[in-house]
């Protein structure tokens, strides 16, 4: 394996001068090395965050669980009077639905808040940028995992079926936490030059949480709207995530395979839109 020196990395070197620069990658195999060796920085950093959240405490993780779960409560009860949509297997749908959504939702928002919540450590440590965004996103995870425990009771209340293929949705959950990644990222880069992205944020999520198959079935869909729904990442990612978990069936290629592209496509697209600009970050926060 070949060593990268301290000036091959550019974050080991004695001094460190910020400055307006061209838009431009850096030399990339020496960033995934860094970034790889100082991964337990993001997770130190991504504990730190959930200690002062309080989300390590049992009424911290509480209200991670209830706030969801009161959300699914309202949505259900509109739904049920205004469409005469009822059945507890649709409020299950809802509970899992809204606990993936707002793990992504939370991947944004903590992602989008990293580098100008985070102006001390940029301006005075040299480290990859990225690894705060990728810091939030573990943090949005380990914050996600306590709502499955709640889903599977509901899961087992509401008699629901058991089958060996809803083990499949672990891979949408894979793909929920690479595309969290790259939307992390890219919200991150954003918000450095628009601040006012955070104000405008919570309104672009609840209007794609209403685009998004958590209210509704991805069969709900009319024909004439069937082919714009591949525009849509959640799409593919929740669809099939419900409908293993949910109804343990397998979804049809097509959602399999608009998940996989949206999850690398906006990974990778997200990742080398930060890295291209992170340079820039300490004279602008």
């Amino acid at each position: 394996m070949t060593r990268v020196t301290p000036e091959e990395s550019g974050f080991e070197s004695d001094f460190h001068v910020y400055e307006p620069h061209r838009v431009g990658l850096p030399r990339l195999r020496p960033y995934i090395t860094e970034l790889w060796r100082r991964r337990e920085f993001a997770a130190e950093l991504s504990r730190s965050g959930m200690r002062a959240a309080h989300s390590d405490t049992f009424f911290g993780q509480l209200w991670l669980v209830l706030n969801p779960l009161l959300l699914a409560t309202v949505y259900y009860v509109l739904v049920a009077i205004l469409a005469g949509r009822g059945g507890f297997d649709y409020f299950v749908h809802l509970v899992a639905g809204l606990f993936a959504f707002y793990f992504i939702s939370n991947c944004i928002t903590a992602g989008a808040a990293s580098i100008t919540g985070g102006g001390r450590l940029v301006m005075n440590m040299a480290f990859p940028r990225l690894l705060m965004p990728f810091s939030a996103v573990r943090t949005a995870f380990f914050r996600f995992l306590p709502t499955m425990i709640v889903y599977l009771a509901f899961h087992i209340i509401g008699g629901l079926p058991w089958s060996p293929v809803m083990l499949l949705a672990l891979v949408f959950m894979a793909l929920m936490i690479v595309f969290g990644l790259g939307a992390a990222a890219i919200f991150a880069t954003v918000q450095v030059y628009f601040r006012d992205a955070a104000s405008f944020l919570p309104y672009f999520l609840r209007i794609w949480l209403y685009l998004s198959p958590v209210l509704w079935y991805p069969e709900d869909v009319s024909a004439r709207f069937q082919p714009f729904m591949v525009l849509n990442p959640l799409y593919g990612l929740l669809g099939g995530w419900t409908d293993l978990l949910v109804r343990s069936q397998i979804p049809p290629l097509s959602v399999w395979l608009s998940a996989v592209v949206w999850a690398i496509v906006v990974f990778i697209g997200g990742s080398l839109f930060f890295i291209s600009r992170e340079r820039e970050f300490a004279v602008r926060i």
